[in-house]
């Protein structure tokens, strides 16, 4: 893993800024226009209003909100550099109690190609433009990327336990049914520890692919604006979140698929073309449904969602079979590529243009909301997909594939608010 360091957060103060529940924001990408507005209402000091500012200029904004925020005694700046232990409690699908366990620390920007990072998804031009400018104008990591290492006998959660065991969090505030706790850990000995723990280990991100890549491309920049660069300025490193890929609380939830405003959809024509695929099972509703989903054995199976009835799909050739030559074998053993090569790109027509932009498609992680959308009209039909397990990143990752965008949904979301690194 590249080098990962302590670092002087820029944290909201609550003497001045208030309940931290009424702070954080969820990431960038997940926030629609009624929920930014909602955020907006509930807190003139929302981070929303960092993250994701409705003004024309949203980056001159984020800017100039951050500097009076700071003057303003809003925000604070630790002085003393330290990790952030970050634990989030949640209750699962099926009703179990969790507490995902991490931490934030500033981690060395290293290129794909030495293989310390790696990714698992593919990224668009569009959001990484979109976070250039927000860097580069704020000079700060507002959100965090996530990053997966693997370290089976927990040494590191084990260091970081016992560092918070007998302190109360700085911050302690529930966001759409989540708690989330934050610590500060300025320990060396303890921070010398866990980096001495993760030193050999990779990096996995998990999420924010697009902020890493444009912090590769912000400190090229900043690099060659400064003639006496070291490599051991702040722009060299990007705020990131760690967790243990063996830590009993990360959970991979699915992204369902939701099709619209196709041209000449017909429902009764997909079904005659997805026989000659897959072996096909009517099911009266959801709850049918998604017990099926559940018991059949992780692969390729999925659900169909559409005005005339409900069906559970299973794969009855050889998932290469149906894959392009240029998609790999690896790739090919996950369910969701061969959803998309199959089924959205050779049956409906969809181009690859078309899938990248989301022209005809909806991400959706509520199996309620894809019935819903398609018993209102909204879509055309819904795909309900299992879960990536992480041992599929994982495998994709190391061996130098990248999924189709939004293959995984790492739940909850990493709160924006909690503390931001200066670069």
């Amino acid at each position: 893993m590249p080098e990962i360091i302590p670092f002087k957060g820029l944290r909201f103060d609550p003497r001045t800024a208030g309940d931290m529940a009424d702070i954080l924001c969820p990431p960038y990408d997940i926030i629609s226009p009624a929920m930014q507005e909602e955020l907006y209402r509930r807190s003139p000091w929302n981070a929303v209003r960092l993250e994701l500012p409705r003004e024309p200029d949203p980056y001159g904004a984020a800017a100039e909100r951050l500097l009076g925020w700071l003057q303003d005694g809003v925000l604070l700046q630790d002085a003393a550099s330290a990790l952030y232990p970050y634990y989030q409690s949640y209750t699962g699908p099926d009703g179990t109690a969790y507490t995902r366990k991490g931490f934030f620390c500033a981690l060395r920007l290293s290129e794909f190609s030495e293989r310390k990072v790696l990714p698992h998804e593919r990224t668009l031009s569009g959001p990484k433009k979109d976070r250039l400018s927000l860097f580069t104008t704020t000079r700060t990591n507002i959100s965090s990327i996530f990053g997966l290492y693997a370290d089976r006998e927990r040494q590191a959660d084990r260091v970081i336990e016992q560092a918070v065991a007998s302190r109360d969090p700085l911050v302690d505030a529930v966001f759409d049914g989540v708690r989330n706790r934050l610590w500060s850990v300025d320990d060396p000995d303890v921070v010398e520890r866990v980096q001495q723990v993760l030193l050999e280990r990779q990096a996995f991100i998990a999420d924010g692919h697009h902020r890493y890549e444009t912090g590769l491309a912000y400190r090229k920049l900043r690099a060659a604006d400064n003639p006496s660069h070291t490599g051991s300025e702040p722009y060299n490193f990007i705020l990131a979140y760690l967790a243990n890929i063996h830590d009993e609380g990360l959970i991979i939830f699915p992204l369902h698929r939701m099709v619209h405003h196709l041209r000449q959809f017909d429902p009764e024509k997909l079904m005659a073309q997805l026989e000659e695929y897959f072996f096909i099972q009517p099911f009266e509703g959801r709850g049918q449904l998604n017990d099926w989903l559940r018991n059949e054995p992780a692969g390729h199976v999925y659900g169909l969602v559409t005005q005339q009835g409900v069906y559970g799909l299973r794969l009855r050739v050889a998932p290469e079979a149906v894959c392009r030559e240029s998609v790999s074998l690896p790739l090919c053993q996950l369910g969701v590529v061969v959803l998309h090569e199959l089924v959205l790109k050779r049956l409906l027509g969809m181009s690859d243009e078309a899938v990248s932009s989301q022209a005809n498609l909806v991400y959706e992680e509520s199996d309620h909301r894809v019935f819903d959308a398609v018993e209102g009209g909204e879509v055309q039909a819904g795909f309900l997909v299992q879960p990536t397990t992480v041992q599929q990143v994982l495998d994709i990752s190391g061996s130098g594939e990248v999924m189709p965008q939004k293959s995984t949904y790492f739940y909850p979301k990493l709160m924006t608010g909690l503390v931001m690194h200066r670069v």
